[in-house]
């Protein structure tokens, strides 16, 4: 198991105006499974590449356990990549792919056959072993791919955008099978994603990668309740964003003077706070009512996004379809904004 520093990690392709990364800086500690999230072009898949040995960084460091690992060949770091393609040889059995990694390392051949076994029933595909990669399916074939690179249980386990290539019930099940199986080694992983659920879902922590540089780096329910900027609150589904002023205690705003929850920051900002945060009022509330007029009502089967108008100001929020249900566009609401769940920027 691998404590992974990385230390002011930068590279700048040549000929390009602008680093494709910038500084990044992380701690992972032993046995942890974080997620590098962003958009396509990022940042994040060169990371992974430095962090393998696959591209040199312009500067900064890459360090296991306290000890660099930039002079380290790829095949020595005791690092295994995961690809989006999988990358199975096509000309072998599944077991044989499961196993390439322990014969490279001249493994006796009842060892290897005893540990593919083990590492077949592993994955889900104990039967499978005979099969050319071509006669499986995509989630098959996924957790091939995974299976060859944790039976030569590595150092430090990476995985490029895992379940891209999957379908929405395929990725259900391919998550729960890539958390178990790291729970139960207790191998460091490091993963990419663009996608801000799986990240939630799977990661101990996030690090969001705007631009090549990062934004935050946190546990996952922390980018929900306390995004460091306007661009993080959005990358995870923030749509409110206030102007106005703070004084630690209060804001105000277009929408009247807020309260705030203890430990609010002072000064010029913006008030956040997120759509299924908008509660509709009963009427019993000490603070934060408002009245809203509706001005659209989108219908997502078990939610219902609403927009709607206070003070002149646009606020969507996210209800409970049946909490509406006698309401209609143009109408009028009680709205509450619990002072728990606002956040200024």
């Amino acid at each position: 198991m691998t404590h992974v520093s990385i230390k002011e990690l930068t590279k700048v392709y040549p000929g390009a105006e602008a680093p494709a990364l910038d500084r990044l800086s992380l701690e992972i500690p032993t046995g942890e499974l974080t997620a590098l999230l962003g958009p396509s072009g990022c940042g994040k898949t060169t990371t992974m590449k430095m962090i393998a040995g696959l591209l040199e960084p312009t500067s900064g460091d890459v360090m296991f356990d306290g000890r660099s690992v930039l002079r380290d060949k790829p095949e020595n770091r005791g690092v295994v990549m995961v690809f989006q393609n999988y990358l199975l040889f096509p000309y072998m059995s599944v077991a044989e792919n499961v196993g390439f990694g322990l014969k490279m390392r001249k493994i006796d051949p009842a060892e290897i056959s005893r540990r593919v076994g083990e590492m077949l029933e592993l994955v889900k595909l104990p039967h499978l072993g005979d099969r050319k990669p071509s006669a499986l399916s995509g989630g098959q074939q996924q957790r091939v791919a995974l299976a060859r690179a944790l039976i030569v249980q590595p150092n430090v386990l990476l995985l490029d955008e895992p379940l891209s290539n999957l379908d929405a019930h395929l990725r259900f099940e391919m998550r729960d099978l890539i958390r178990s199986l790291q729970q139960e080694m207790g191998i460091t992983t490091i993963f990419v994603t663009h996608d801000q659920e799986e990240a939630v879902v799977l990661a101990d922590r996030v690090a969001l990668i705007l631009d090549g540089q990062m934004k935050q780096y946190d546990r996952a329910d922390v980018f929900y309740k306390r995004p460091v900027d306007e661009a993080t609150a959005r990358f995870f589904g923030g749509h409110n964003f206030i102007p106005g002023t703070s004084d630690g205690h209060s804001f105000e705003c277009a929408l009247g003077k807020l309260a705030l929850p203890a430990g609010a920051v002072s000064g010029t900002g913006r008030l956040t706070f997120r759509p299924e945060n908008v509660r509709i009022g009963s009427g019993q509330e000490q603070e934060n009512l408002l009245t809203a007029q509706i001005a659209d009502i989108i219908y997502l089967g078990t939610q219902t996004r609403l927009k709607l108008i206070v003070c002149d100001t646009e606020v969507e929020a996210v209800v409970n379809p049946n909490e509406i249900e006698s309401y209609g566009v143009g109408d009028t609401l009680p709205v509450h904004l619990p002072r728990t769940t606002l956040w200024v920027i």
